[in-house]
């Protein structure tokens, strides 16, 4: 289950009941973590062979979620990114601010494996 970032959640409630303006991010990127994040943020991105967040896009929500609409892959090059634990949402290529994070199943992505997402698998819902 993913959970949103305190940051999301603060843009978001400030939104809604204070009325100040947010302006959503053009562009999310889908990263992955060999140490799983919390809402305030931290753990531990992957890093090096060939590692680089990957661009997100979603189909329109329904029933109060909403899932990706086009698979996103990631390949080791050149070094091993060890054992995925979560995935995060940001909102920028590098740096930038944690939208939502989700743990997983963890995946061991050596040097040339390929870690994928098809499309539908990273999902978003409100409770």
């Amino acid at each position: 289950m993913a959970s949103f970032s305190d940051y999301l959640e603060n843009k978001l409630l400030n939104h809604v009941f204070r009325n100040t303006a947010y302006t959503p991010p053009t562009t999310l990127y889908l990263a992955l973590f060999t140490s799983a994040p919390a809402d305030a943020g931290g753990g531990t991105e992957v890093s090096g062979g060939g590692y680089a967040r990957q661009a997100l896009s979603f189909a329109a929500a329904a029933s109060g979620s909403i899932a990706s609409n086009a698979a996103v892959s990631f390949t080791a090059s050149g070094a091993d990114f060890g054992t995925v634990v979560a995935t995060g949402i940001f909102d920028a290529l590098t740096g930038g601010n944690l939208i939502t994070w989700a743990a997983m199943t963890p995946a061991t992505v050596d040097n040339a494996d390929t870690l994928a997402f098809n499309a539908g698998d990273v999902v978003q819902t409100l409770d």
